[in-house]
């Protein structure tokens, strides 16, 4: 176990750098001696999870055959893709589905809307719970894990230059669980703005974060309020749709 727990350290650093690493610079992120590190590498490189190119580095293709396979078998991707085209086709707008992974929020699933955003967020792409649509996610955390988020963040700057404190975002959630939905503009991207629901399970537990995304005109007041229940009656579907 611990041999597999080191590879998947090795994996996980060359995840988080996307770029090209030396022996050196993976054995000191991974913790490891230069030795152990080497023969996990070598072994991952066998295996295709990794590749050597140039003296250094990256992340192999069984990487992408696995994401690949992730993707057509995931039950809840599967599920949400037919909701997401109905829901994006009705609004107008990008609609998406993330999940929580550790303080991230990890995209599953986008369907471009009839203006596609200027920045395309690429599936799987990890984005800080704090920010936008996944502050939902952040909601949903337990009371001990969300004073370690807000430990780990410090003062909070958004796009617009806006700054928030650690107790004025604990009062953003309190408001999200409230109204059951996050709505933000200019908080990840300038100009950018977005709205999520929660998507539960059957058993009531939180399980994705659905969302709307375009321009801070496609949510004005009369607007944001059409797209909430858009929304809401989309994860509906979801859940019901779920075993």
């Amino acid at each position: 176990m611990r041999s597999l727990e080191r590879a998947l350290d090795v994996l996980a650093v060359l995840r988080r750098h996307r770029r090209r690493l030396r022996l050196t610079d993976v054995a000191r992120d991974a913790d490891l001696p230069l030795a152990t590190a080497q023969r996990i590498l070598n072994a991952l490189t066998q295996s295709g999870y990794v590749q050597q190119e140039q003296g250094g580095y990256t992340l192999g293709i069984t990487s992408l055959l696995n994401a690949h396979a992730f993707l057509v078998s995931d039950e809840l991707s599967l599920i949400a893709t037919p909701v997401l085209h109905e829901l994006s086709t009705t609004s107008g707008l990008t609609a998406s589905l993330s999940v929580r992974v550790g303080w991230s929020q990890v995209l599953l699933v986008r369907i471009e809307g009839a203006q596609p955003l200027r920045y395309q967020l690429p599936v799987g792409e990890q984005l800080p719970l704090h920010l936008g649509g996944a502050r939902v996610l952040a909601a949903g955390l337990a009371a001990d894990e969300l004073t370690e988020l807000v430990d780990s963040l410090g003062e909070i700057r958004l796009a617009s230059g806006e700054t928030l404190s650690g107790e004025e975002f604990r009062a953003a959630l309190d408001l999200i669980r409230d109204q059951g939905y996050a709505a933000g503009v200019s908080q990840r991207e300038l100009g950018a703005a977005s709205v999520s629901v929660p998507v539960y399970s059957r058993d009531g537990s939180l399980r994705a974060a659905l969302q709307l995304s375009g321009l801070a005109e496609d949510f004005e007041s009369g607007k944001l309020d059409r797209h909430v229940a858009e929304l809401t009656r989309a994860s509906a579907s979801i859940t019901r749709r779920t075993p």
